[in-house]
């Protein structure tokens, strides 16, 4: 059952989520949007961390399915996330929104390393902690990085926000009969397949008993929504 209001949260935007219909690169407004969002937590008192993927701009699994090594096409996507989560520090504090990016791949002219204790010392200070870098390690997804920051820092929900709103048992833009879940366990995730999150992420969450709100990005409002406990999208939890 969907808890809130929610002290600490993290929110993972996908990379693409920044393109808009754009398909590639950053869009400004919608940067803009997010970000205005992001303030209206953090002002009800929300702690705030985001994950943000890099798939506007580079994706490690595609790399690799074209003959590209995959460590290599994975550390390219961990600097797209880079990339991404400097535009959205700079939307926010164009928003007078204090904001830290702490990267796991250490490049310290930009970014702070990351560091767990140091992380949730911003985040106590009011400041949004924008976590880069994906895990550090590749073969690992920026899902499973927002799994493994949420439990280090002890957030008690993850907010993936997305271009639909909520999870189908199958593609609602090509079956218009698909059936939207309004809860599911962990375990459904994982058997069937649903495509929240990787199995990795997924996993991750159930032992951590950390709860996934999978909601529709592209209203404005639904990230207040979401952390004040409003039944909005599919709530993944026990």
């Amino acid at each position: 059952m969907q808890a809130g209001p929610y002290r600490r949260v993290v929110l993972k935007l996908s990379g693409e989520a920044l393109a808009g219909k754009d398909g590639y690169g950053i869009n400004h407004e919608i940067i803009t949007d997010i970000s205005k969002q992001v303030v209206e937590v953090v002002e009800k008192g929300v702690e705030t961390g985001i994950v943000v993927g890099g798939g506007n701009i580079w994706r490690g699994v595609a790399g690799s399915a074209k003959g590209m090594d995959r460590a290599t096409a994975d550390y390219m996507g961990m600097l797209a996330t880079v990339i991404n989560s400097l535009a959205l520090q700079d939307a926010l504090e164009q928003l007078n929104m204090p904001t830290r990016v702490m990267s796991a791949i250490e490049m310290k002219e930009v970014a702070e390393p990351y560091i767990r204790r140091r992380a949730i010392r911003h985040l106590e200070k009011g400041r949004v902690v924008i976590f880069a870098g994906g895990t550090g390690n590749p073969y690992f997804s920026t899902d499973t990085a927002a799994a493994l920051r949420s439990a280090e820092i002890e957030a008690e929900a993850i907010l993936m926000a997305k271009k639909v709103d909520g999870v189908y048992d199958s593609d609602p833009v090509h079956n218009p009969g698909a059936i939207k879940y309004n809860f599911l366990e962990y375990i459904e995730v994982i058997n069937k397949g649903l495509g929240v999150m990787d199995s990795t992420a997924a996993s991750l969450c159930m032992e951590n008993n950390i709860p996934i709100i999978v909601f529709d990005l592209t209203k404005y409002g639904n990230i207040l929504k979401a952390v004040m406990g409003e039944r909005i999208g599919t709530y993944v939890g026990r």
